[in-house]
């Protein structure tokens, strides 16, 4: 029988984390070129002159609206809503949901924009948790979403992301008056060409930098106005093989698995979601082979974003989180691949026998799976997870974002990990999983440039 829903899904195979290690990498929306003049020059421009990421395409947006909105989204997420209920917008949200169980599901920006108006701009997954509540409980809401990477349609708005040691003087170059002061993770609005938009404060590689958005009409003018007033400092604009690896520097964890699979009280949502659903189609990829898809569930401490729960609102998974930070004690780290280690791997292509996996730089593990996860080792024992691979050019080093015991994970600890991933997916060249060296470091790795969360 074919299954119709992700639980049907689940219930037809003996070992559903078996099932989602296999799957292949088959979701491909639109998204920006790998590289629009070449990566190592984009990824400098980053951190030594000025950047744009055309954000436009690639994520999906989800519309809530209506007198329960703020408390639907309270509810779920673990964020304060107290600067919503009594400020005024525009805001923004790095906005956090967990499973009853308090693991995380998944994190997006909200958008607070007008009274009882907020937009959601990022992941399917989270957005699915919030429709499906939103539709199941007594909220009275209104949901739409205007755009969906996976269709061939225009999303509402253009979306553009200025980054560097010159991004501000860019932006004060193209807006029509004096650039607001927007502090990092703040909102404001100005005008560029006399069309209105609204301004994140962000950063990329510990850089300074705005997201801006507006009216997708004028998304070639704008952009035009951004690449005119950044010529002259050497602006360029980010493929995705730049784009991605922009996370790992600053220590942001994404694509972990999201803990959905198994709860009994998520039943229902797992009903909801269909079986051609981005999460019924998920693949995890690494070394890490488990037979329990909890043990790929991560914590918001361990992800490194404990500094946005607020245990003072009642939140799905608000208590068993408080004795989850107890009892689950690792640490958001970087791991600094041993060089010699990854010089021995690329020499394995050119010796007899088994070579090992491949790494094709700079974006690495995405390439065959959305969720990597491999396994660090200490004494022989399993002490972490390794999640997030990627090669910094102007760092000259291989990292990865990892999670760890907290006993281990002062920096300059040294540890190895199992990179190589012997499941059967297709894009999974035949190889031979190899130990390499790393030494922990802080994450964030890269600092300095602009105001830390």
């Amino acid at each position: 029988m074919t299954a119709n829903t992700l639980e049907e899904l689940l219930q037809s195979t003996e070992n559903p984390a078996e099932m989602l290690r296999n799957n292949d990498l088959r979701w491909q929306p639109y998204v920006f070129r790998d590289e629009y003049t070449n990566w190592i020059e984009e990824q400098r421009a980053v951190r030594e002159s000025v950047a744009v990421v055309d954000q436009s395409y690639h994520m999906e947006i989800l519309e809530i609206e209506g007198p329960d909105a703020v408390n639907l989204l309270d509810r779920l997420g673990v964020n304060s809503f107290e600067a919503v209920r009594n400020g005024e917008p525009p805001q923004a949200i790095n906005y956090l949901t967990c499973n009853p169980d308090g693991y995380v599901i998944g994190d997006v920006v909200v958008f607070y924009l007008g009274k009882d108006e907020f937009v959601s701009v990022g992941s399917e997954w989270i957005n699915n948790w919030v429709r499906y509540n939103g539709e199941t409980g007594d909220y009275d809401v209104r949901m739409n979403v205007p755009y969906d990477p996976f269709e061939d349609s225009d999303p509402p708005d253009f979306r553009f992301q200025v980054q560097g040691p010159h991004a501000l003087d860019v932006m004060e170059e193209v807006a029509d008056a004096d650039l607001p002061d927007i502090s990092f993770f703040e909102m404001d609005t100005f005008e560029i060409g006399g069309v209105e938009t609204y301004a994140l404060g962000h950063g990329m590689a510990a850089m300074p930098g705005l997201e801006i958005f507006g009216p997708q009409e004028h998304h070639d003018a704008v952009l035009k106005e951004i690449f005119d007033a950044g010529r002259e400092y050497g602006i360029r604009q980010l493929g995705t093989k730049a784009y991605k690896t922009g996370k790992i520097g600053s220590g942001w964890f994404v694509a972990a698995v999201p803990a959905i699979y198994q709860h009994e009280e998520l039943r229902g949502y797992r009903e909801w979601l269909g079986a051609d659903s981005m999460e019924a189609n998920l693949s995890i990829g690494g070394s890490f082979d488990a037979d329990d898809l909890s043990e790929y569930y991560m914590t918001p401490i361990e992800q490194g974003k404990g500094h946005l729960i607020d245990f003072d609102s009642d939140f799905v998974g608000r208590d068993a989180l408080e004795e989850l930070i107890e009892t689950k004690p690792r640490e958001r780290v970087t791991l600094v691949w041993d060089s010699d280690d990854v010089v021995d791997i690329y020499g394995s292509l050119f010796k007899e026998g088994e070579t090992h996996k491949y790494i094709n730089l700079p974006d690495v593990a995405t390439q065959w799976s959305v969720s990597h996860y491999d396994k660090i080792l200490k004494d022989g024992e399993t002490v972490g997870l390794s999640k997030y691979p990627g090669y910094l050019y102007y760092k000259r080093e291989m990292l990865s974002l990892a999670t760890i015991d907290k006993e281990y994970s002062d920096p300059g600890t040294e540890v190895t990990f199992v990179w190589g991933d012997t499941t059967g997916k297709r894009r999974v060249e035949r190889h031979e999983p190899v130990e390499v060296n790393a030494t922990v470091a802080p994450a964030p790795y890269v600092r300095g440039g602009r105001q830390e969360m």
